[in-house]
């Protein structure tokens, strides 16, 4: 009788390619100013990898968990949610959470709730998004006081001949009413990490959650906060999905500090 070889649900790489271990990883994260774990927002692996880390860096030292699946204008539903002031239930209904909130997100807020663990909102809210993607980042002083408080301040500018932007630009020339897609991912991009400053706290981590392409190849949110502060220590992980994750191609070789190889059959979470 023929035993199948174990098939991996994940194999973590450094940026050479280079195999190593999970404790590596955990290690690295626990020494950093700032953590941008990049994930793929319905893949189960990054968001059980996210938990299972945050559990540990948590041991390790004082963490600060931050990401982009709230908007900066709901911050005040999940303050009250963590000071134990609302349940869940009205932090769901009220928060604007996302389709895979209860089996991807729900966990890290939960766990964030009961060991003190401070968290932030940290994207811009939606409607302003969109309303840079069709009109511009610029456009986007015609907004309140208020709402500019949820975004970061402007005026703001970006390099637009990074590879992230490059692509979405060459995207955008294509879609119909998104001639502004490139401002719309730098607003976010920006945001975030102007939000991840503006809650940082010496001494501790900053583990920040977003999809990877905010991250990837040291651009977007890294981007931003490097230009803010070269001196921060910033790890960065990205996932990728791979026919064979045990054999990782050269062409996602430096997307980050740390890759995660998924299979590309492995279940999506929505």
């Amino acid at each position: 009788m023929l035993v199948a070889a174990q098939k991996p649900a994940y194999v973590l790489y450094n940026k050479k390619g280079k195999q190593v271990k999970y404790n590596n990883l955990v290690k690295d994260m626990s020494k950093n100013d700032v953590v941008l774990f990049g994930e793929l927002h319905d893949n189960p692996i990054a968001h059980w990898l996210q938990l299972e880390t945050l559990k540990e860096v948590a041991n390790k030292a004082d963490v600060i968990l931050g990401g982009e699946f709230f908007e900066a204008d709901v911050q005040v539903v999940i303050d009250e949610y963590m000071a134990g002031l609302i349940p869940m239930a009205h932090l769901e209904r009220e928060a604007r959470v996302w389709p895979n909130f209860s089996t991807d997100y729900r966990p890290l807020l939960s766990f964030a709730q009961e060991n003190n663990v401070p968290f932030v909102a940290t994207n811009i809210p939606r409607r302003y998004a969109g309303f840079a993607a069709k009109h511009g980042k610029d456009s986007l002083e015609k907004f309140s006081e208020q709402a500019k408080g949820y975004m970061v301040p402007l005026p703001f500018t970006y390099d637009e001949e990074l590879k992230s932007y490059k692509q979405m630009k060459d995207m955008a020339a294509h879609a119909h009413g998104m001639k502004h897609m490139v401002d719309a991912q730098a607003v976010k991009d920006a945001t975030m990490a102007h939000r991840i400053m503006k809650h940082r706290e010496e001494g501790k981590v900053f583990f920040h959650i977003n999809g990877a392409y905010h991250s990837d190849y040291y651009e977007g949110i890294y981007w931003f906060l490097n230009q803010e502060n070269p001196e921060m220590s910033i790890l960065t992980i990205t996932t990728v999905e791979a026919e064979n994750p045990e054999k990782l191609e050269e062409e996602v070789f430096e997307k980050a500090d740390y890759i995660i190889a998924v299979p590309k059959t492995m279940t999506s979470t929505h």
